[in-house]
């Protein structure tokens, strides 16, 4: 029987599959929507459709490193309860592993790649979903490549909550680690003072501008004095946002920059993944939903 664009539709709209697996279960159910629906229910694959509108904004990121090659990237879960899950871990492994040997440079390509037994990585996650029963998804993936002159260093904390890669001028896997620590801690959001933009040194002169004109001992100062102010509390507030100018974790006294250059060396890139960033997440009262459950 010819499958159609329309069935495939129809079945799509019952199950919330993907196409190519609608057109495969009507293939194999030749064109029966109802036996097509339960093909994809034994398959895990109509299960997992109906996460795919949940929030997941738990989960574990990883680091791995190859020659000159390193990949990060962020596998999500709805509850930090299934990140510890052994199959979520045994997941994050495997993908790392099909990840770090592929040439993928974002997650949209890694959805596509295909594994040793034909199985691509959108299938994998599916077939997760279904098994673990809770949405698992491929949110972020950052793939570096280094010289050969340079260094990598990385550093996972919590298990992955958060996941640093650096890049340094020259190999020291000490002051390498140590950045990527710092890193972690820090939360820097630019490498050096040249690359902030303009949209953050507006944002930040706007606010600066506002609590000195509420803070009374300012208000009789000439413009040239208050412009002097700005410019200096502008100065301090940039500082924390890079890098290189931030106080080094391990000894506040100096800057990072202080560290390197002590060292010998320069950093040349930092990458900084941590579960869950920019994701609105859904708070619940467990207890709640339990008791809700109980009484129906």
């Amino acid at each position: 029987m010819a499958i159609t664009a329309a069935m495939v539709k129809e079945l799509r709209d019952k199950t919330g599959a993907g196409m190519l697996d609608c057109k495969k279960a009507l293939e194999e159910t030749n064109g029966d929507v109802n036996l097509a629906i339960d093909y994809l229910r034994e398959k895990g694959i109509a299960k997992a459709a109906k996460k795919a509108d949940r929030i997941a904004a738990e989960g574990l990121t990883s680091v791995l490193i190859k020659g000159n090659d390193a990949l990060l990237f962020e596998l999500n879960s709805e509850t930090d309860f299934v990140a510890k899950n052994d199959q979520f871990l045994a997941l994050l492994e495997k993908l790392g592993a099909l990840l770090i040997d592929s040439n993928v440079q974002t997650a949209e390509e890694a959805l596509k790649l295909v594994n040793a037994e034909g199985l691509s990585v959108e299938q994998l996650l599916l077939g997760a979903t279904a098994t673990i029963g809770e949405k698992i998804s491929l949110r972020r993936l950052v793939r570096k490549t280094k010289k050969d002159s340079e260094g990598f260093g990385s550093y996972a904390h919590m298990g992955g909550k958060i996941s640093v890669l650096t890049i340094l001028e020259k190999e020291d896997a000490t002051v390498a680690k140590d950045l990527a620590m710092h890193i972690t801690v820090f939360k820097p959001r630019f490498l050096k003072r040249e690359d902030v933009d303009q949209e953050t040194v507006a944002h930040e002169t706007k606010i600066i501008t506002e609590m000195m004109a509420n803070d009374e001992s300012l208000a009789n100062k000439p413009e040239k004095v208050l412009q002097g102010i700005l410019q200096g509390k502008l100065s301090k507030v940039l500082q924390e946002f890079v890098l290189v100018e931030q106080a080094y974790v391990k000894d506040p006294a100096i800057k990072v920059k202080d560290y390197l250059k002590s060292n010998n060396n320069q950093i040349v890139d930092y990458v900084r993944l941590e579960v869950g960033e920019g994701i609105e997440k859904v708070e619940s009262d467990f207890a709640a939903e339990v008791m809700a459950q109980v009484k129906k």
